[in-house]
């Protein structure tokens, strides 16, 4: 185990080249990029409004924005759909390098009641405007200072608009982001070829004036067409109000960059809240792998010293027998609910497979940010595709314990699960769906993700059920007494709460520094990239699942106890309980989130992850003991 430890040493420099060079992550393999030549017309797409806040997206067009003449959907894959992702077309119109100043979208001459109280709400949700030009997200530019270095980085979206409370009145005054300056980077391939490389926005609240109203053709006198500023600093922005109409402007500023289309998602990566100190995290991996190969090499000494004695009290015939070698005759005993134990196991062998094949994509290039839901998308259909692998393992170790009603077996492990996992989805969205929400599923989508699960994911389990139970079932290296043995009283440190909670702790710590980033990517808005960093993790997570529960295991038989199966599985799993804890104190100190709908989303989801996780890891820490209680009782001589 000290040597599988330190192997993944010449792995983990390996993984850190893919951290250094991040763009190497978003060469999408059968994707061209977009050439354009100037005048070529371009057209601006519009997403989802989205908001950290309340964490419900809504679809852009749900606000009384501007329309063009036909609204059209473009076609958006499984996990955009999930996402919440509503991808349309806008009246946001230009020719490439050709600038724009002051063009006049639409005039709203007044706001209903209900569209000016939907504004106020989305203002007071801090709702973002999501936008998509040639694959790229709009961003807002920001600047950060770092050893002294000022570092651009991109907010993504804009504010719809702002709120300000003005002394001596109640009520709060509304200011809606009407005009809009956005600056395209691109990049020359050649003199009459360029590549978009950057989409930039900065939003003002400009209350517009004019003279004349002639639609598109009217002059506004608050604008320089020559400056591209507008006439007074100090016009006074633009005010939601029942009276009050509201014009909807833009202009376009075209820029050459020196940024290459393959990395011109780099900036994109630059979050606000990424300060990641490198030597930090490298430092907590190394002491998490130097006391994993600690741990294993305590652990091979030790039992090399208990193997070679009692073989020699067999030989010579000095004493009785003690310790592990003593439950000998029950340690291969069926546990108690062993047919739910099988349905566990077979679904996290499901789901170690999704994560191994998935994390091999995104290492690849296949699953990056600029391929919009690809990742959820893989991640469904993989889930899907490895129920071969879930029945297969279920009902071999079904066979082990005996069972011999195998097609029961194999529908637990089809349904059990994901049925649950469903169930609490179901209530999650329904929630969603009565906030009207673009985050609620689709019934058509709703139809996709049962066809997954029973036209395709619960026939491959029943295939790999098939192949698995007509296998032979394994032979334990020793005979099972008939009568089973008592087992005595167990110190407080060995009982099986206070071990099982102690045996979940170094599993966690393995993962929590890369899971406040993930927290960060889910629930704040921002891309997740550093896959070749996830891989280290998740193989750090194996060995410490796989050392830990071993070793525990080791104790629990030396007292004699020989009840190992289920605890097996719930020391590497209950490193789920602490991830649940982390993410309630993430909600608390990260979060702003107020409304109870959104708080149950958030836990609900948690939930689901967490319960995801315990299956994962407490599988891990299961086969590994499994692995070790056959090699050890199968080395030893027993009459």
């Amino acid at each position: 185990m000290a040597s599988s430890a330190m192997a993944i040493l010449p792995i983990c420099v390996l993984a850190m080249l893919f951290l250094s060079y991040p763009a190497a992550a978003f060469y999408l393999p059968g994707v061209a990029p977009m050439d354009f030549e100037e005048s070529d017309p371009v057209t601006i797409k519009v997403n989802k409004l989205t908001s950290i806040k309340t964490q419900l997206p809504y679809e852009y067009y749900s606000l009384d924005y501007c329309k063009p003449q036909k609204i059209e959907n473009v076609a958006e894959n499984l996990g955009e759909v999930l996402r919440g992702d509503r991808i349309e077309n806008s009246p946001y119109e230009f020719e490439m390098r050709n600038d724009q100043v002051c063009k006049i979208v639409c005039r709203k001459e007044k706001f209903s009641e209900g569209a000016l109280k939907n504004f106020k709400e989305k203002i007071d949700g801090e709702y973002r405007v999501n936008m998509i030009l040639d694959n790229l997200p709009v961003a807002e530019v920001r600047l950060r200072h770092d050893n002294g270095q000022v570092i651009k980085f991109y907010d993504r979206g804009f504010a719809v608009g702002l709120k300000q409370t003005v002394q001596g009145q109640k009520e709060p005054k509304y200011y809606i982001n009407n005009h809009i300056s956005f600056t395209v980077l691109y990049h020359n391939v050649t003199d009459a070829i360029s590549r978009i490389v950057g989409f930039e926005v900065k939003p003002h609240s400009v209350k517009h004036t004019y003279g004349r109203w002639e639609g598109q053709k009217t002059k506004l006198s608050t604008c320089n067409p020559n400056t591209r500023t507008y006439v007074t600093p100090s016009q006074p922005p633009q005010e939601l109000s029942a009276d009050l109409e509201v014009v909807f402007t833009y202009d376009v500023a075209f820029q050459r960059s020196n940024i290459k289309w393959a990395s011109r998602w780099d900036t994109y990566l630059l979050m606000a809240d990424d300060q990641i100190h490198w030597f930090s995290i490298i430092n907590s991996l190394m002491i998490v792998l130097f006391l994993s190969g600690m741990v294993a090499m305590i652990m091979m000494r030790t039992l090399h010293r208990d193997i070679s004695k009692y073989n020699q009290l067999d030989a010579e015939d000095l004493q009785e027998e003690t310790g592990w070698k003593l439950v000998h005759g029950d340690v291969f005993r069926p546990p108690t609910h062993a047919g739910l134990l099988c349905v566990y196991v077979g679904t996290g062998v499901q789901f170690f497979g999704m994560a191994v094949v998935t994390m091999i994509f995104a290492l690849f290039g296949f699953l990056s940010p600029a391929n919009r839901g690809g990742l959820m998308t893989a991640m469904l259909l993989l889930w899907v595709f490895m129920g071969l692998f879930a029945g297969y393992a279920s009902s071999r170790l079904y066979k082990t314990f005996k069972g011999t009603d195998w097609k029961s077996n194999t529908m637990r492990t089809a349904l059990f699960f994901p049925g649950s996992m469903f169930i609490i989805f179901f209530i999650l969205n329904a929630l969603i769906w009565g906030q009207k929400s673009s985050g609620a599923i689709p019934f058509g989508t709703m139809f996709v993700l049962m066809f997954l699960w029973f036209g395709i994911s619960v026939p491959l389990v029943f295939v790999g059920s098939y192949f698995g139970f007509k296998r032979p079932a394994a032979e334990d290296p020793v005979r099972t007494n008939k009568i089973p043995r008592q087992i005595p009283e167990q110190a407080w440190y060995m009982r099986p709460v206070f071990s099982i909670l102690i045996g979940g702790i170094l599993p966690f710590g393995a993962v929590f520094i890369e899971l406040f980033f993930i927290l960060t990517s889910i629930w704040q808005n921002q891309f997740y990239y550093i896959f070749g960093f996830l891989s280290i993790v998740f193989l750090i997570l194996i060995i410490t699942c796989a050392e830990i529960t071993i070793v525990l295991c080791y104790f629990q038989l030396c007292s004699e106890d020989y009840h190992w199966w289920w605890r097996a599985f719930l020391t590497s799993g209950s490193s789920a309980i602490y991830l649940f804890l982390y993410a309630a104190f993430y909600f608390f100190t990260k979060l702003d989130i107020t409304k109870v709908v959104s708080g149950a989303l958030y836990f609900g989801y948690m939930v689901i992850i967490s319960y995801s996780f315990f299956v994962l890891t407490g599988t891990m820490g299961f086969c590994a003991c499994y692995w070790f209680v056959r090699v050890i009782y199968g080395s030893v001589k027993i009459d």
